[in-house]
């Protein structure tokens, strides 16, 4: 691949740069960890002001035309898209590990829409992403339907606060596997699909947390030991990373294609992390409800930018401005700026190949797959 330009306004880089580029980063500079925090910390006391000016719940335009999966929406954020996208008329697909629990919740949501319209488009399918085979057995299955989807909502995610240092059986640190690897693999493997409902749209439900990420593409799972593994280094690299990755696939994507990638925070949400928390802090948590969202208005940014009809052309402009990350909206529904580490396109483009290559597929997976050709992945039903 050829190496791209930095995101530097200088046309060419001087000396010290050019040493400093021979000397891989391993962390974040004390200053962008410093600011990372701080915005975080504004994020979370400001939240509710800068949001202020939307509705609870965010009114939607026109769905019924549009088919939806959402992943992890059996609760928090995720349950709240799911149900308000299906009482607007969208056909929604819950993609979930537990089906039972879903089964339950559409059957609850049935019942609760009774008498107030058309009964609700909504089905239940099984997905796993600690498992990577299910992942593919989930797209065999969905693009085998030969219908179209227009709205790909990646946003199951964990953060296991506390927790040691956990592995999938494919062999991966659980929140990069969960929060980034099977949503990419999921993504790509549902080309087919989101062609055929193009214009269509990758939603990735993303967070503030990712300011104070770091990935090193040499040490994905925190192993080597030049870092000290905690689950938020796990969970704020996972998230960083998933931006990265976005940000290539964007740019990889032919216009013809009509698929858009868009990253949302949904702001600090009750519902993110608290299931994950000790009881002792799960308690003080709790203790400051104004400041932290409330699953449906966590909600908001994700359904606008899932549904917001000028979306495409922003991500577009974007694309022709040669911006060097991809959309990014905040929890207040406003296009926002990513992580200084964000903008870094040449360990964005590590990120794009060292991802492919753990997912099990080419590098030029997203090319064949636009242009209709079979792509082979190292996991599920194709694997021998």
């Amino acid at each position: 691949m050829e190496t791209t330009s930095s995101s530097s306004s200088t046309s060419s880089p001087s000396a010290a740069e050019l040493i400093s580029k021979s000397k891989r980063k391993e962390a974040l500079g004390w200053m962008e960890w410093l600011r990372g925090w701080l915005y975080v910390i504004y994020e979370m006391l400001f939240q509710r002001i800068l949001a202020s000016h939307l509705q609870n719940p965010l009114p939607l335009p026109p769905v019924n035309d549009l088919t939806c999966i959402v992943t992890g929406s059996t609760s928090g954020i995720g349950r709240e898209i799911a149900r308000q996208l299906a009482e607007s008329g969208a056909h929604v697909v819950m993609a979930v590990r537990n089906l039972k629990a879903a089964n339950e919740l559409i059957q609850k949501w049935q019942e609760e829409w009774s008498g107030k319209g058309l009964p609700l488009n909504i089905e239940a399918m099984e997905l796993d992403l600690l498992s990577l085979d299910s992942v593919v057995r989930f797209s065999e299955a969905w693009n085998g339907r030969l219908g179209p989807l227009h709205v790909l909502i990646n946003n199951a995610g964990i953060f296991s606060i506390g927790e040691p240092q956990k592995f999938s059986k494919d062999g991966y640190e659980e929140h990069m596997q969960v929060n980034h690897l099977a949503p990419a693999l999921l993504s790509i493997l549902l080309f087919p699909s989101l062609i055929r409902g193009s214009p269509s749209r990758i939603i990735n439900v993303n967070s503030v947390m990712h300011y104070v990420g770091f990935v090193d593409t040499e040490d994905m799972n925190v192993v080597s030991g030049k870092r000290k593994y905690t689950s938020l280094t796990g969970y704020s690299g996972s998230k960083l990373a998933q931006i990265k990755f976005s940000s290539i696939l964007q740019k990889r994507l032919p216009a013809e294609s009509g698929i858009n990638v868009v990253c949302v925070s949904p702001g600090i949400v009750s519902t993110n992390v608290a299931r994950d928390l000790p009881k002792i802090v799960q308690a003080a948590y709790h203790l400051i409800p104004y400041f932290i969202f409330n699953p449906q208005e966590g909600s908001r940014s994700t359904l606008f930018s899932a549904t917001d009809p000028q979306m495409p052309e922003y991500c577009e402009l974007l694309k022709a401005d040669d911006w060097p990350v991809c959309a990014f909206i905040s929890q207040d529904c406003r296009p926002a700026n990513p992580s200084e580490e964000a903008h870094n396109i040449e360990t964005s483009y590590k990120v794009w190949e060292k991802t492919l290559e753990l997912v099990g597929l080419p590098l030029d997976a997203v090319e064949r797959l636009v242009e209709g050709d079979e792509v082979k992945c190292r996991y599920g039903a194709q694997e021998e």
